[in-house]
């Protein structure tokens, strides 16, 4: 057997070559965009973390669908690096936040394949939504609006908002929440909890994928096994797993899926993307996933200045920014005033405030 060609991404023709490829092959330039991702954030800095965990999602996305005519709505924007390099920005990615440079988030002026200028949070179901009643209403039924929704948006109000007209939808939109436990610090609250929880459901889906495969190679029995246990399928899942808040809200609900295996990911979006109904496809993924210093660091790593990437030290201290020097006056406030609360915009290190919430957590 010859050995695969190990794919170049500086000669590829972006995104249609995806398509032509391997899983071998993609998964290879995963790892090439990893060490793209690391070498120009080190430089420029920029958003990390986010980005690392979202690139075998990324990839799977443009080899199942078809960016631009499928819109791609990127909820926060910040983890769309990935998707800047596989759709012709990859020359020009050395310039990220640079003047003059590409921008750190989507934006429809810089490219035909940013669906939404985003950053903000929470946001990307609507816009979503609004982007497939407009295709069908221009009589396109074939395409879809996907909104990946990301780090923090799971918690924020105008999310439930677009769910909850999307679900009711006749439209061909896809939800893909891309969980991984955290916003810009760890996820708190209700919604984290239940999320969490159905990370343990991975073990269903993949039983139910060993079970339809073995069927498959079942002479004479195997396909009428195989269709009486999908026709049940709804009612031993409930059975076991109860139904989720999306099934609940009128969303065909697929995961969770395992956000780093290629092969997963692209069978759950290709079946996402055969329903024509709204879906919601579940994936959970690591932050900072294949660089250690981000996956044991996750916040700290969500944003960052420029680093030394052996050690991932930061080449400026940040201890004196204005952020900090409040979080430690806010601390000496809080020794005297017992009644004194903090209240963080769900990033701590961000605003300063890991201190006063190391020292008092209650508070």
């Amino acid at each position: 057997m010859s050995e695969i060609k190990k794919p170049d991404i500086y000669k590829m023709n972006l995104p249609a070559d995806l398509k032509k490829l391997s899983t071998a092959q993609c998964e290879e330039l995963c790892g090439d965009i990893r060490k793209i991702l690391i070498d120009t954030v080190s430089k420029n800095g920029g958003h990390l973390a986010s980005n690392l965990g979202t690139v075998e999602l990324t990839m799977a996305i443009h080899r199942v669908f078809e960016s631009p005519k499928d819109k791609i709505v990127w909820d926060v924007g910040h983890q769309a690096y990935t998707h800047k390099i596989l759709t012709g920005r990859l020359k020009e990615f050395k310039t990220l936040r640079q003047e003059n440079g590409i921008s750190g988030f989507c934006r429809p002026d810089e490219s035909v394949h940013d669906a939404f200028i985003s950053g903000h949070s929470s946001t990307s179901v609507s816009a979503a939504l609004g982007i497939a009643t407009a295709m069908k209403l221009s009589g396109d039924k074939t395409h879809h609006a996907i909104a990946v929704v990301g780090d923090g948006a799971s918690t924020g109000g105008e999310l439930y908002e677009g769910l909850n007209n999307a679900g009711k939808s006749d439209t061909n939109i896809i939800v893909i929440l891309n969980y991984n436990e955290m916003s810009i610090s760890k996820n708190v609250g209700g919604m984290a909890k239940y999320l969490s929880s159905m990370r343990t459901k991975e073990s269903y889906q993949r039983t139910k994928g060993r079970v339809e495969r073995m069927l498959d190679k079942t002479p004479i029995i195997g396909k009428p096994v195989k269709n009486a246990v999908r026709n049940s399928k709804n009612a031993v899942k409930n059975m076991i797993l109860h139904s989720t808040m999306f099934e609940d809200l009128g969303f065909h609900y697929i995961g969770p899926i395992d956000g780093h295996n290629l092969e997963e990911l692209e069978q759950g979006l290709m079946a996402a993307k055969a329903v024509n109904k709204p879906v919601f496809v579940h994936v959970n993924t690591i932050k900072g996933k294949g660089y250690a210093p981000a996956e044991a660091n996750p916040g700290e790593f969500h944003g960052v200045g420029s680093f030394e990437i052996k050690t991932g030290n930061p080449d400026v201290v940040l201890s004196d920014s204005f952020s900090s020097i409040m979080g430690k006056e806010l601390c000496e406030m809080g020794e005297k005033n017992k009644r004194l609360c903090a209240v963080t915009a769900a990033m701590k290190y961000g605003t300063g405030l890991q201190y006063f919430a190391k020292r008092f957590p209650e508070r």
